[in-house]
């Protein structure tokens, strides 16, 4: 009884095994073009979507769950069929418009004292002044009869002027972190002063009898 011999062509499994990858690479490639495609869509779905939202003066925190956003066109819909929400939206900000008119704020070390288009704005209300090189509080500070609030905190201040105490509904001083030496007994005639924070000024060593 002879032997059979098998005699395998080689190259022409290595031709179709070569044609096999060349055809998983192929649709690997398409793919990820797909994907890339579908994320680029998404993309440029939700920028839509958040530009909508934001035109109909929706809040961020309607759309935005974890920090993702939420394509939920419901936000749409309740928002353009709900003008009460619109209105009451709209009333919002012109509210908070109307607040910063009566708010002075500055930062930067590039101010070494105050401008002096401030003391044209008498009616303001708060100060919020911080991380400047600014070491003089103006004595026309004394016009501003409406200040409540007066935030000077991590200034370079080294005095507080007397005409402070003509600040008559002045609740908030917080000159907390600058270079304070002393306070003034004028401080005392603050009547209405809630709130003091003079912490941070290490040369100050005890308040005057008025205050």
């Amino acid at each position: 009884m002879g032997h059979q011999v098998i005699i395998f062509d080689f190259s022409l499994i290595r031709g179709l095994w070569e044609t096999r990858v060349k055809k998983n690479k192929e649709r690997q490639r398409k793919e990820k073009e797909r994907l890339e495609k579908s994320s680029l869509e998404k993309i440029k779905q939700e920028w839509n979507f958040i530009l909508e939202c934001r035109k109909k003066g929706i809040p961020q925190s309607k759309y935005l769950k974890n920090g993702f956003v939420q394509t939920d066109e419901k936000i749409l819909d309740t928002y353009g069929k709900n003008p009460q929400l619109q209105k009451r939206h709209a009333l919002s900000d012109e509210a908070n418009k109307e607040r910063n008119k009566f708010i002075f704020q500055l930062s930067g070390e590039q101010w070494t004292e105050f401008p002096d288009s401030l003391k044209e704005q008498i009616y303001l209300k708060e100060w919020h002044v911080y991380n400047t090189l600014i070491q003089t509080i103006p004595a026309y500070i004394a016009l501003f009869q409406d200040l409540r609030v007066l935030e000077l905190s991590k200034n370079q201040i080294n005095h507080l002027p007397v005409e402070i105490g003509c600040l008559k509904n002045l609740k908030v001083l917080n000159v907390s972190f600058n270079n304070l030496k002393s306070v003034p007994p004028e401080l005392g005639d603050c009547e209405n002063l809630e709130k003091l924070d003079l912490s941070g000024n290490m040369e100050i060593t005890e308040l005057p009898f008025e205050v």
